[in-house]
């Protein structure tokens, strides 16, 4: 039976549909869902889980409507402002990935501010994906090893995948090796094409709001029984 995942990733959808559901405005359920990441984030340390990496805010979700995108911002900072030292208590290190410097200023200063004093903390890692597609992060890599190579400091010839997955923004993170999403939809939506080649996808119908330190062990147990070839 495999072990437990190193490196879990989970496409937190639904908070849209949770809040429609029962009548009421969008920002209910980004709340609720904020209170889901809180409960996970404290099983995924209760676990033994090293590293959690939520898509919190796509590159795509800035043509929401400004009010919705102001709201996210808002409850973002919130966040980070209130479970710095739950952060702290529980020995995590909080990391981010994505296009980091297009966020609102305010919330980049206080992403940076707890990203650097979490950096010493090595019971898990919790990553947001902020600003974030993984068709972009490619590119990024893509044009990275590009000026590497016209400066003479690499040869064409000599760029191999794990080069190629130093300049990815997970660099430094364990191999992925679970992606959960959430509100049963069955796409990846642009999140972790590259880390995601060889992860084991679980998807589940509850919404993200509803998702419970239960479902996620019933992730992690579908994953264990799973026998992981790697393409052989």
């Amino acid at each position: 039976m495999p072990k437990m995942p190193a490196h879990v990733a989970i496409i937190m959808d639904g908070n849209g549909r949770w809040a429609k559901k029962r009548k009421l405005p969008k920002i209910f359920g980004h709340r609720k869902g904020a209170m889901a990441v809180d409960r996970i984030v404290e099983a995924s340390r209760s676990l033994g889980i090293k590293a959690l990496t939520l898509y919190s805010f796509s590159a795509e979700n800035w043509k929401r409507p400004k009010k919705e995108i102001d709201n996210l911002m808002g409850l973002l900072h919130e966040y980070l402002e209130k479970k710095y030292k739950k952060l702290m208590d529980n020995n995590i290190r909080l990391n981010a990935i994505g296009r980091l410097e297009e966020l609102p200023s305010k919330v980049k200063d206080k992403l940076f501010d707890v990203m650097k004093k979490t950096s010493g903390n090595n019971a898990m890692t919790l990553t947001l994906a902020l600003n974030y597609g993984a068709r972009q992060e490619i590119v990024d890599a893509a044009v990275k090893l590009a000026e590497k190579s016209k400066k003479g400091e690499i040869d064409s010839g000599d760029i191999t995948e794990s080069m190629f997955a130093d300049l990815l923004y997970t660099r430094g993170l364990p191999e992925l090796d679970l992606v959960i999403r959430t509100s049963g939809e069955m796409r990846l939506s642009n999140f972790l094409l590259w880390q995601a080649s060889y992860a084991e996808i679980y998807v589940t119908e509850k919404l993200w709001p509803d998702f419970e330190k239960v479902d996620l062990k019933k992730a992690i147990a579908d994953y264990r029984k799973r026998e992981r070839r790697y393409g052989g």
